[in-house]
Formats: structure tokens, C-alpha cells, sequence
């Protein structure tokens, strides 16, 4: 699996902005790459607002365009995100403290809101008439060295793989959120 590592404070701050998160959402559940268009009118918005939002992840390449098409006189663009796994790597210790801070802070927010919308998720399911058919809400702790935490981190990519752009009609959606850390006593 492709992964993306984020290591400056500017594409912290991009990726870790609640629109935008929301944006990568949108283009996720479509399941096919998707105009801004599109991705406006699913999220009750204005393009011009998507389009701004999109520029600035695609400056990050954590969506791309990957086909045009001309819709009477207009070139669309389809954009798709990206699909591997998205890693904030720690600042190195020659940086200013400042900067580390910021970078903290923003990484901060971006488990927040993402710990939101998917909190969100799970309670709107949950108190759905039809109810939760499969859920799973557990906290574990694991003991390992740091090359099986880091083996472990890829199996569980491979696992999820064949399951996040498979879809058919017999499919029900399922989101999964983890986090994973190194306890330091």
C-alpha cells in the first residue's frame, strides 16, 4: 500500500482542516473520481468554495486529477483521493521549538476532527431504527517491539485493502478509525 507522509507544518495545516477533511469524505464514499461539482452538490455547497479546498489538496497530492471531459464547453475535472495511507512524521529535534509546537497543535486538530467525524458516525448509526448490525468500539492494549508494531501496521493495511474500493450492490458501508501509539513511560 502507497503511503503519504506529511512533514511540514504547511501540509499539516492543509490536511487537518475540517473542510477539507470532509471534502476527502465526500470523495471517498463516491467510490469514482468525482467533479467539483459533484462533490459541492453532495455537500450542500458552493463549488467555487470545494474548488479553493481542492487546490489545496491537490497541492499536497492528496487528490489528483485523473481524467477531463468537456460538458457543453466546459472542461470537467474528475479528482480522486488519495487512497494509501496518510502518516504525520515528527519533526526533527534541530527544529525550533515554535515550529514543533504548530505542528503539535495541528496534528492536535486533525485527531480531533477526525475522532468527531467518526464519533459522529458511530452514534447516527447507532441510534438508526434499523440499529448497528456490525460494530466494534474497543480500546487494547499491545506489547510488542517496535519492528512488529511496524509489521503489524502493514498486515493491517493489507487486510483493509481488497475492502475500500469494492463495491456492489450487496455491500454495506463500515467505517473504520484506529489509532496506534507508542506508550512512552
Amino acid at each position: 500500500m502507497e503511503s503519504k507522509e506529511l512533514t511540514t507544518l504547511e501540509e499539516i495545516k492543509i490536511y487537518s482542516d475540517p473542510y477539507r477533511l470532509q471534502i476527502l469524505n465526500v470523495l471517498n464514499k463516491f467510490g469514482r473520481p468525482a467533479t467539483v461539482k459533484e462533490v459541492a452538490d453532495r455537500m450542500g455547497d458552493v463549488p467555487a468554495k470545494v474548488h479553493y479546498h481542492m487546490k489545496k489538496l491537490e497541492k499536497i497530492e492528496l487528490v489528483k486529477i485523473v481524467s477531463t471531459k468537456e460538458i457543453n464547453g466546459i472542461i470537467a475535472k474528475y479528482y480522486e483521493p488519495f487512497a494509501g495511507a496518510i502518516r504525520i512524521k515528527r519533526g526533527n529535534d534541530t527544529e525550533e521549538p515554535v515550529i514543533k509546537e504548530l505542528i503539535r497543535s495541528e496534528t492536535n486538530k486533525l485527531l480531533s476532527e477526525l475522532f468527531n467525524q467518526n464519533r459522529e458516525r458511530f452514534f447516527k448509526y447507532l441510534n438508526n431504527e434499523e440499529g448497528l448490525t456490525t460494530s466494534m468500539l474497543t480500546n487494547t492494549t499491545l506489547y510488542m517491539t517496535e519492528d512488529e508494531a511496524r509489521n503489524l501496521f502493514k498486515e493491517l493495511d493489507k487486510l483493509l485493502e481488497p475492502y475500500k474500493n469494492k463495491r456492489s450492490e450487496a455491500d454495506q458501508e463500515y467505517e473504520f478509525f484506529a489509532t496506534n501509539i507508542r506508550s512512552v513511560d
